[in-house]
């Protein structure tokens, strides 16, 4: 097995008292309490790296540790495998450590076998961060999460501070990170959030995690959480899988963790002295600040994040969908006995024969679907007003004849009669509070045509228009009773003319 690796305090010491006081390795040994063999490697490594003594002096101990092990060397004859760049090679899907040791060989006949290849590897990778040891392959996870410290922004007018959030996605290869800050964590604003960070990385993973948030997932469980159904469409349209992180689980997002934190501490404490006064202001900074945080280089992998993105996650992500993804809302629905559904104040039909039965309502900006058992019943037109939207269709064969009458057609059909009828249409249409309510009487009248003929009928309507008779009733009476046949007369009223009767004493009895 393979020696552990000399802290760089003592690999400092080591080449000090080798090159700058010429000391033998025996003394070197005695002194520093290290074997010759461990003296002699830190050498070799410094000499592959073509340091020396006044170059190793003005580099700190992460900086002479990366120049020592950032690139394959020699030790006792043998190179070194270059962990970093293994590390990174195998986040490419199907690559393995056998694969790789089997090109470490082609290229260094000499070189460890397999056992002490690997053992180098797991040494490495527990040496750097416990994020690492979690292998992340090229185009597989994008994780989401919302940062614990909010930035905020300032009213103009009052200069009142506002929390806002801040929502973070990070790929899992490259820890290439999106950021941006949104009034709410509403389910709106988490799936515009979503939307808005595979269009900046270019593309879609395989899986997306995000925490059990209730704008995502409407049942948490550590076994099968159940999805917000907006954001099982918004997953659909991408073609990614959505596998929430595990309650009480922060390793199943660890780099989302570890993304918030990098965020929290490289853009929200750099906005700390700033004055912003708007959510889209904001955001433009955080672009800016974005373009740096993904620019710094990560000096585990000696690349930067944008660096790793081009190498590893960019050629595996799936293609965005050529359409944005449009925000819609689900609600579930009973019908009811009028054949229509609720969505705010207004209300939208669906078949009849649905009536009690359970349906689904998927609402966006400007339609509303109704389904039942996933097969699409009814599209409207959304209004925010109260009323109806109805659709002739949906409605009864009844109910879709008496829609189909308007004040105007019965009136028309009255003149066809004759023109008392049709001033008995108008004036009892007229009368009524709304129209509809003299359709039935308009209809019954225009009805009787058949059974007595248009001359009797236009004779009764003239007789119910001069005695002001507006009901199909008075109509019906006329003609049943033979009075359209019967001259009408109308005497006129005299003002000076007065009823004869004993009691009426008259002006001559009081001369």
């Amino acid at each position: 097995m393979a020696g552990s690796r000399l802290s760089m305090r003592k690999t400092k010491e080591i080449l000090r008292q080798k090159w700058a006081q010429g000391r033998s390795h025996r003394e070197v040994a005695r002194s520093l309490g290290v074997s010759m063999g461990a003296i002699s490697g830190a050498l070799q490594r410094a000499a592959a790296a073509e340091l020396d003594w006044p170059a190793v002096a003005s580099l700190t101990e992460s900086e002479l540790e990366a120049r020592l092990y950032s690139t394959p060397t020699t030790v006792r004859g043998r190179v070194l495998p270059d962990c970093a760049w293994l590390h990174t090679e195998r986040q490419r899907k199907g690559v393995t450590l056998a694969l790789l040791h089997v090109e470490y060989r082609e290229q260094h006949p000499d070189g460890y076998g397999y056992t002490q290849f690997c053992e180098h590897y797991r040494r490495w990778c527990k040496k750097h961060r416990v994020t690492m040891r979690q292998l992340h392959r090229a185009g597989e996870k994008m994780f989401v999460d919302y940062a614990g410290k909010r930035p905020s922004i300032v009213d103009r007018m009052t200069g009142e501070r506002t929390p806002v959030e801040l929502f973070v996605a990070v790929l899992g290869a490259s820890s290439y990170t999106f950021a941006e800050v949104t009034q709410t964590q509403r389910s709106h604003d988490f799936i515009a959030s979503h939307t808005r960070a595979v269009e900046f990385f270019g593309g879609v993973a395989e899986v997306t995690v995000p925490d059990q948030l209730k704008s995502g997932v409407t049942r948490a469980c550590r076994y099968e959480p159940g999805l917000q159904r907006t954001y099982e469409d918004w997953a659909q349209h991408y073609g990614t899988t959505v596998i929430p992180a595990r309650p009480r689980k922060p390793r199943d997002k660890a780099k989302a963790e570890a993304a918030v934190l990098v965020v929290e501490r490289w853009i929200v404490a750099r906005l700390r002295n700033e004055t912003l006064y708007s959510v889209g202001q904001m955001n433009v900074r955080i672009r800016e600040l974005l373009v740096e945080l993904n620019d710094r280089l990560m000096r585990a992998y000696g690349q930067s994040r944008r660096e790793r993105f081009e190498l590893l996650d960019r050629p595996a992500l799936r293609p965005l969908c050529r359409d944005r993804f449009l925000y819609t809302e689900w609600k579930s629905a009973r019908v009811n006995i009028d054949y229509h559904v609720q969505l705010g104040t207004h209300f939208y039909s669906v078949p009849y024969a649905l009536v009690r039965e359970r349906v689904e309502i998927r609402a966006t900006v400007l339609t509303v679907e109704v389904f039942h058992r996933g097969q699409r019943v009814g599209t409207h037109v959304r209004k925010d007003d109260p009323g109806f939207s109805t659709t002739a269709a949906h409605m009864p064969k009844a109910h879709r004849k008496h829609l189909e009458w308007t004040p105007s057609r019965l009136i028309h059909w009255g003149s066809t009669i004759g023109p008392q009828t049709r001033t008995l249409v108008a004036a009892i249409l007229e009368e009524r509070r709304h129209p509809e309510q003299g359709y039935r009487s308009c209809l019954g009248i225009l009805r009787l045509a058949k059974q007595y003929g248009h001359d009797r009928l236009e004779s009764a309507c003239k007789r119910a228009v001069a005695v002001h008779a507006r009901s199909y009733r008075h109509v019906h009476s006329i003609l049943k009773h033979g009075l359209d046949q019967v001259e009408l007369e109308i005497e006129e009223p005299n003002p000076a003319k007065r009823p004869g009767h004993r009691n009426v004493r008259g002006a001559n009895y009081y001369h």
